[in-house]
């Protein structure tokens, strides 16, 4: 039954031609975002160059143990898909916004203080604000560039390999640093630092790079640690103890305020 003035198809009931709500002028909906996910893709990473020599070996040796006696050999799959963890070299998300100062590296952030830079690196005597962040051996050892800019010195020096978690490792230890100066004039420093395991420091960039935040620069074998310098007075945004991901936790912002956080355990 049709009513005076209306069709069928302008029925209340009829959602087909229903004319939307009006916006709000100048307001405009957010646009959603979406990644299609994958179980499979969560689990197995891509690979970093440096580590395929090394799995092969593993590989190889675990065909060897198989053949003396198989629970041997099931020992050596498992050493082999650790080494493949090891290096895995995961696409990262990293935030995009000028002023953020991103981690290096994936680990626990261990010491936050007011530290004197290597004097390699030619950033003068003066404290800067140091963020050191640990990675154990099963931590993602591929390393990223904290901010934007461009590499005004890299220096390696030769040292000792003691326990990266101790403070002298900063002083004594095999190291690797480069100082970087942004755009704005500000420079900073990372520092990446051998450890107990440790025995080879990559660095994959030279002097007079343009970096862009969160770019791979490098990475330490096996278990080892970063150091970031900051200008002195940068309030840090992670605590002692917080988990850090390399590429996408934010350690500072030059742009904000805000006062350092204080990390609370629960």
């Amino acid at each position: 039954m049709s009513f005076p003035g209306h069709n069928a198809s302008q029925r209340a009931g009829d959602s087909r031609n229903a004319t939307p709500a009006p916006r709000r002028s100048g307001v405009v909906p957010p646009r959603e975002e979406e990644r299609p996910m994958s179980m499979i893709a969560t689990v197995v990473k891509p690979m970093h160059r440096e580590g395929y020599r090394f799995v092969a070996i593993f590989a190889a040796v675990t065909v060897v143990l198989f053949l003396i006696w198989e629970p041997l050999g099931w020992i050596g799959v498992g050493l082999t898909l650790w080494c493949y963890y090891f290096f895995r070299d995961p696409e990262r998300v990293t935030p995009a916004r000028e002023g953020l100062v991103i981690s290096p590296a994936d680990g626990v952030v261990q010491m936050i203080g007011d530290f004197a830079p290597p004097e390699e690196l030619g950033l003068g005597s003066e404290p800067m604000t140091r963020i050191a962040i640990f990675m154990n051996v099963f931590n993602c050892h591929v390393n990223r560039a904290p901010v934007s800019g461009r590499i005004e010195k890299t220096a390696y020096r030769p040292g000792k390999f003691f326990n990266a978690s101790l403070d002298k490792a900063s002083v004594d230890n095999e190291r690797n640093g480069l100082a970087i100066r942004m755009e704005d004039g500000r420079a900073i420093a990372v520092v990446q630092i051998a450890g107990l395991v440790a025995r080879r420091i990559v660095c994959e960039v030279k002097e007079g790079q343009a970096l862009l935040t969160g770019q791979r620069f490098g990475m330490i074998r096996f278990g080892s640690r970063l150091d970031v310098y900051l200008p002195r007075g940068t309030a840090p945004l992670v605590a002692v103890g917080q988990t850090a991901v390399a590429g996408e936790t934010v350690l500072a912002d030059f742009a904000s305020d805000e006062p350092r956080r204080i990390g609370a355990m629960r």
